[in-house]
């Protein structure tokens, strides 16, 4: 089993958008994202934090991918 590792929002956007997610609006500091299927992320943006483990497994299973994926996503070059 893969562990998940923390994750700056920045770079967590960008694999959100390989996936077909776009932003659709930001309330504070926290940036929310929409499929067109209908599925719904809520990121929290705060500079110079990561994303913790627990946060990234709630964000994982609201856009419904699995952390193997997630992996392969995460160490793909641009």
């Amino acid at each position: 089993m893969t562990k998940l590792v923390p994750i700056g929002h920045k770079k967590l956007f960008k694999i959100l958008e390989k996936l077909g997610f776009s932003a659709v609006r930001q309330k504070g500091s926290h940036s929310i994202w929409e499929h067109a299927d209908g599925r719904i992320t809520v990121i929290p943006v705060h500079p110079g934090e990561k994303i913790g483990k627990g946060m990234l497994s709630k964000i994982l299973a609201d856009i419904e991918l699995t952390v193997e994926e997630y992996e392969q996503y995460r160490l793909m070059k641009k």
